[in-house]
């Protein structure tokens, strides 16, 4: 054993303490060159990392329809990139609770209702500010957005003029001008395509037609005249009309459509299978949902458009919630498939299957046994879990159900891939996606699934890249605004066709407005000259 060569131990203790401190703050210079020499090598010289991370309000870029007060909606929606102090937008999360929002009436004479909940963290940098308004204002609101107590960007934003509420009865009498404000697409391919089968639509023969073909099926005739809605119901599920009578009248609250006489098909499978060569050829029917072998004209499904109506009110899952609960970063998720559902095909039993065979590369359990009930025993039930707890895997596998499922525009607007059974049921927006940029196909009979997996696991960074490429077009597609766009342009592509003149039928009824307290509102546009296209 070393000894000191110092009869005071004390002292020899203090100069062994000191000695140790002295090597303590050498080894902390070391580490702190070590790391200034990373950062400069991995970054612009002279750049701070704190630098590339801290919001710089001033900087920060705010945009999107809700702060148009021309555009009404039932949840005003608009963005936050936030960027740093060198002017760069930020790319990963700076924190949830980066920026706070306030909005009420200019006026101090007015009271305005409306919930503001806390902006959405995309985890890209950018946030998503909602809020929903219960009440109209005459004179105009204010919109606030702070970063730790300092105005972001431009704000206040002021709203000027009247703002309406999703439940005012205030259409706008200039569809060109209301059109123009939404900045809706001039042209849709899936529109195009679904209408290229009917250049003339004889309403005559529609009306005599669609009743004896499908009366057993769920169908409604609407009539929009004067912009009214009125309606009748053929066949015996009809329920689902509820939906379709909350959109349409939503529509017609916002803006004047053409008069209009149409059949919307309320059931799960599209009907008409004639094709355009046959004689007589299809008439023109109005579904959700479309398929390679039938001659259906396509709205949105009534689950985006519902969950629109009611975001933040009635339901927890929408086209906005989810994009702020997405769950880890991409290298902080499972590298796992993942998939729940109810029974409604039988390639979802054999999901089943394949994942007690592998479940190191799949996790798939059925929530729900109605349609195969004799499988339950055999492959047992899977606990629910929350939707948004999905995205802690990497890889979605979309599978369909009855049709089409239902959930594959919430799954793309997660930060997952999506695996996509092919399929010949579509939606509205699937001609705008590609396989293999925009998510990744598999077979319809899934054989190939398990092989993508693995081959998804040794490609990493190309398929983080298709799931950021599917991400970012689901969410300019799927806003809001933009399902108000698809259902006046096929609406109006549909008037522009027909031939005779719509009607009322004796046994339709009016499917009234919301007429309570709660729709309330001064409409000036009905006393007012067009609005000016300038802000």
């Amino acid at each position: 054993i070393r000894k000191f060569p110092y009869e005071d131990a004390e002292t020899a203790t203090m100069l062994q303490r000191n000695s140790l401190q002295t090597l303590c703050r050498a080894q902390h210079v070391l580490l702190t060159v070590y790391i200034a020499t990373f950062l400069i090598s991995h970054g612009k010289p002279g750049l701070c990392q704190d630098d590339k991370v801290q919001i710089s309000p001033e900087r920060c870029i705010i945009w999107g329809p809700g702060l148009d007060p021309r555009v009404v909606l039932p949840v005003r929606y608009f963005y936050i990139q936030a960027v740093n102090k060198v002017g760069e937008n930020i790319t990963v999360s700076p924190g949830r609770d980066s920026f706070q929002v306030s909005v009420s009436a200019v006026s101090g004479q007015e009271r305005v209702r409306v919930h503001v909940p806390a902006p959405l963290d995309r985890s890209d940098g950018s946030f998503l500010v909602r809020f929903r308004l219960y009440s109209s204002v005459v004179n105009g609101l204010k919109v606030e957005v702070f970063h730790k107590h300092t105005p972001v960007a431009q704000s206040p934003y002021t709203l000027t003029g009247a703002v309406y509420h999703e439940d005012c009865d205030c259409p706008d009498e200039d569809a060109e001008a209301w059109l123009s404000v939404l900045k809706c697409p001039s042209a849709d391919p899936q529109v195009e395509q679904d209408f290229s089968a009917f250049p003339s639509i004889e309403l005559q023969r529609v009306r005599q037609e669609v009743p004896l073909r499908f009366t057993n099926r769920g169908v409604i005739h609407y009539a929009i005249i004067n912009n009214q809605l009125h309606r009748r119901t053929l066949g015996k599920y009809t329920d689902f009309k509820m939906f379709s009578d909350e959109i349409l009248l939503s529509l017609t609250r916002k803006v004047r459509v053409p008069d209009v006489e149409f059949f919307i098909n309320v059931g799960d499978w599209p009907l008409e299978t004639r094709k355009v060569s046959d004689v007589p050829g299809p008439v023109p029917i109005i579904s959700w949902c479309g398929s390679k072998d039938t001659r259906d004209i396509i709205l949105p499904t009534y689950d985006v458009t519902h969950s629109t109506l009611e975001t933040m009110r009635g339901v927890s899952n929408d086209l906005l919630s989810v994009q702020g609960n997405t769950g880890p970063v991409w290298g902080n998720k499972m590298e796992r498939a993942f998939f729940r559902g109810r029974d409604s095909r039988e390639e979802r039993l054999n999901l089943v299957s394949m994942s007690k065979k592998n479940p190191e590369l799949l996790d798939a359990g059925i929530t729900a046994f109605f349609f195969f009930r004799e499988r339950e025993k055999d492959l047992s039930k899977a606990p629910l879990v929350g939707f948004f707890d999905f995205f802690k895997y990497k890889y979605q596998v979309n599978v369909d159900g009855t049709v089409a499922a239902y959930r594959f525009p919430y799954l793309m607007l997660g930060n997952s891939v999506v695996m996509k059974q092919d399929s010949p049921y579509y939606e509205h927006f699937y001609t705008h996606l590609r396989p293999g940029r925009h998510y990744l196909r598999i077979r319809r009979d899934l054989s190939d699934l398990i092989e993508k997996i693995q081959w998804a696991k040794e490609n990493d960074g190309e398929v983080e890249a298709v799931a950021r490429a599917g991400q970012a077009l689901v969410r300019e597609l799927l806003q809001p605004h933009r399902l108000y766009c698809y259902y006046y342009m096929v609406l109006k592509s549909y008037a522009d066709r027909q031939v005779g003149k719509p009607a009322l039928h004796p046994d339709m009824e009016r499917v009234r407005q919301p007429s309570d307290h709660s729709a309330a509102c001064d409409c000036r546009r009905r006393t007012r000259e067009r609005p000016s296209d300038e802000l």
